[in-house]
């Protein structure tokens, strides 16, 4: 099964996240868009996991987890990468909290141990909105309608999860196989 450690996002802010999208979601262009409940902030992806793994997986989340606080994490700002003018990948921006950054960090050291290979790329927090179709190109207008829209938004990150990823022609389906709460102090 296809596995991956994200925060979700609580439903409030699912649906704002959703109608400030909403302008980017009504255009032509060749974009397959995430779900609006799909839309989560992947701290590490995994990949196919056995069934007998799972155990060790979620103890590898809550030793990442453990000590970690309660923490306020702030949205702004679309984007793409791996730019406006030749998107691949259609983002909402995460501040960069410490709290996050211990998060990550402690997550890519578990994953490590229990042999999951480290992601070599600087941790870019964001959300995924949508990706562009192969062969696109350049999407004319595209980087001038990101630039006119906005979206702030805080919200509390209480637990993490580990999610599960069914892939279909419809697109991914995702489901929560177990959620760990951070330390509420």
């Amino acid at each position: 099964m296809r596995l991956f450690v994200a925060v979700n996002l609580p439903g409030g802010v699912r649906d704002d996240l959703s109608r400030a999208a909403a302008p980017l979601r009504e255009t032509p262009f060749p974009v397959k868009w995430i779900e609006p409940d799909g839309v989560h902030l992947t701290l590490k992806f995994l990949g196919d996991v056995a069934e007998e793994r799972v155990r060790a997986v979620v103890l590898g989340i809550e030793d990442a987890c453990r000590g970690v606080m309660v923490f306020t994490l702030g949205m702004s700002g679309f984007g793409a990468f791996p730019s406006p003018q030749r998107p691949r990948v259609i983002w909402v921006g995460c501040e960069p909290v410490p709290a996050l950054e211990l998060l990550q960090h402690g997550m890519e050291r578990e994953m490590q141990l229990l042999g999951f290979p480290l992601d070599g790329r600087p941790f870019q927090p964001h959300l995924t909105l949508g990706r562009v179709r192969r062969g696109a190109g350049a999407l004319p207008g595209f980087a001038a309608l990101l630039d006119a829209l906005s979206f702030e938004c805080e919200f509390l990150v209480e637990s993490v999860d580990l999610m599960q990823s069914t892939l279909s022609r419809a697109g991914a389906r995702y489901t929560r196989r177990h959620a760990v709460p951070l330390d509420a102090g």
